[in-house]
């Protein structure tokens, strides 16, 4: 069948790679982006695909009824990849209104429009709802817990992950309640092109490349588990297509790497890719910009994911070594600075200027 696929945040980071993924792999699907261009949103992400005519684009607020239920019925939407979320951690400490507004209240009205617009068509069974989420959700691990799976209890500790937990509550209900056919999957942390710069990775590369200090919350010692976007992509495109109506599948990198670990990592790959290139950087060697700053508020320790249920079940494995990714992910940012400086704004400056309280001077 020719889909129709409504990807929500498709200017943002993962979302926006997934438009890229998407049109590349299905090039007779037609493809629609709805995008409130927030902060976070960047429509030249997806220009040159909007340009040929790949990419339908709607500039708008998922919480609008008016405009979402227009965008279905005009469209024939047969698919959504819901990723449109506020999805900060230090934001959402600072202003957690947002979040409500969009995580909980806009994926809200999603599901009700998707709701009568799947029942006046007559409840198609090849339809479908992919509701993105977090691992995040389910809180923080000690060392030697075992990871996160599909059945891990939610306990979130952060305004941004209490949205995202509540948004999965939503979806899955509204599958068991009215048959509505929802897909959740929870991920761990991604990298990779076209990431905001207030993200630990382009921040630092960014930073790097101008010279900044390199924020580094409390020891350095908090662990994440890194996923590659493209291989989260793929994930996606997978559950989509196959997986099982109101399944959830974590998906995950298998690449636990502390937060210190990767800021060096990254600090080596700048200092030797950017001389490759011909730049000279401000501050060489990079590590020398590295400051130790005060934790934020309920920091969680550590993430990990066992994605032993989207491999068995739908045959995904990450590709990208964390080695490999990042080594990528380098080369992008030096290679398009086009695309990162103007994010750079007045606004921009200001949060980071509030956020770390004069401890970077």
């Amino acid at each position: 069948m020719t889909r129709h696929l409504l990807i929500t945040g498709g200017a943002g980071f993962i979302a926006g790679n997934l438009v890229h993924h998407w049109a590349a792999a299905h090039p007779h699907d037609k493809l629609v982006v709805l995008d409130a261009l927030t902060y976070a949103g960047n429509r030249a992400t997806i220009e040159p695909l909007i340009a040929n005519g790949a990419v339908h684009f709607v500039e708008g607020d998922i919480g609008n009824r008016a405009l979402v239920d227009a965008l279905l019925a005009e469209h024939a939407i047969t698919h959504i990849a819901h990723l449109a979320a506020e999805s900060h951690v230090d934001r959402s400490i600072s202003g957690p209104g947002a979040f409500l507004s969009t995580n909980v209240n806009g994926t809200f009205t999603l599901l009700e429009a998707f709701r009568a617009h799947w029942l006046a068509a007559g409840s198609p069974a090849a339809w479908r709802f992919l509701h993105v989420s977090t691992d995040e959700v389910f809180g923080s691990l000690g060392p030697s817990d075992p990871p996160f799976c599909e059945t891990t209890a939610y306990a979130p500790r952060s305004p941004y992950a209490a949205s995202k937990a509540a948004s999965d509550h939503l979806a899955l209900a509204w599958q068991h309640t009215y048959g509505l056919p929802v897909l959740l999957s929870n991920c761990s942390n991604n990298y990779g092109p076209f990431h905001f710069p207030e993200k630990l990775i382009p921040l630092t590369l960014i930073n790097i490349l101008l010279g900044r200090p390199i924020p580094v919350y409390g020891d350095g010692s908090n662990v994440r588990d890194w996923l590659f976007v493209e291989d989260h992509c793929r994930a996606l495109e997978r559950i989509l297509l196959s997986g099982e109506l109101g399944r959830t599948y974590c998906i995950g990198g298998n690449n636990e790497v502390s937060n210190l670990d990767l800021v060096h990592q990254l600090c080596d790959l700048v200092d030797e890719q950017a001389p490759e290139q011909g730049m000279a950087l401000p501050v060489s060697p990079s590590r020398k910009l590295i400051r130790f700053v005060a934790d934020r508020p309920g920091h969680d320790r550590r993430y990990a994911i066992d994605a032993s249920r989207i491999r068995d079940e739908l045959g995904w494995e990450p590709q990208v070594t964390v080695a490999e990714g990042l080594r990528r992910t380098v080369a992008w940012y030096l290679a398009n600075r086009s695309w990162w400086e103007p994010l750079l704004s007045a606004e921009y400056g200001t949060y980071l200027a509030g956020q770390y309280a004069g401890q970077l001077g």
